[in-house]
């Protein structure tokens, strides 16, 4: 049993912002899959999936961004996922635009959705999958940038970053190990 889960904001006028790389992400895991986001639960909407006979949950929280740790948490206990096998997509201000940074661990940097899953889950042993939003272009307060809407010139590059994170959750739930997917999506 995996569990993907791609952060972001549930309402739609953040649809479109840098801070939904992670629901956009999980949306295209779910694409490839060929699962529809058909329920909620544990205050996510949840897509079902398999992966070479294993389930695969893929997950968007439906509470805010700085609250995502209860979903990533409630899921896990419910369908008894182990933290190794938890990915967790988001957008990281830290990385360039349209990297992918995946690791097995580690802390929740400046991310206020990874500080709410490490805090409710008391894990920092999962695997996240991050997607650069950094643009040096632009010089405007963090919390304003990740809450705009990504520019059309930039639209292509982001598809793009959100693609390459879905394949690397989807080979990550297929059984692939970290270290693998690491160096096949990273960069």
């Amino acid at each position: 049993m995996y569990l993907i889960v791609g952060l972001g904001n549930p309402e739609k006028k953040y649809e479109k912002t840098f801070h939904n790389m992670g629901f956009i992400a999980a949306g295209d895991a779910a694409e490839k899959l060929g699962a529809k986001f058909k329920k909620k639960e544990c205050e996510a909407s949840v897509a079902e999936a398999y992966v070479g006979g294993e389930k695969v949950i893929i997950a968007r929280p439906v509470t805010y961004m700085n609250n995502s740790g209860r979903a990533v948490k409630q899921l896990a206990a419910k369908y008894k996922v182990p933290p190794e096998h938890v990915a967790v997509i988001y957008d990281d201000y830290d990385l360039p635009k349209g990297k992918i940074r995946i690791r097995p661990e580690g802390s929740a940097g400046t991310h206020n959705g990874m500080r709410s899953v490490i805090g409710e889950t008391g894990w920092t042993n999962f695997p996240r999958i991050r997607i650069g939003i950094r643009d040096t272009a632009v010089n405007i307060p963090i919390i304003d940038y990740v809450l705009s809407e990504i520019r059309k010139e930039d639209y292509e590059l982001f598809a793009e970053a959100c693609g390459r994170a879905a394949d690397a959750a989807v080979a990550f739930a297929g059984g692939g190990k970290i270290e693998d997917v690491m160096n096949k999506y990273n960069g």
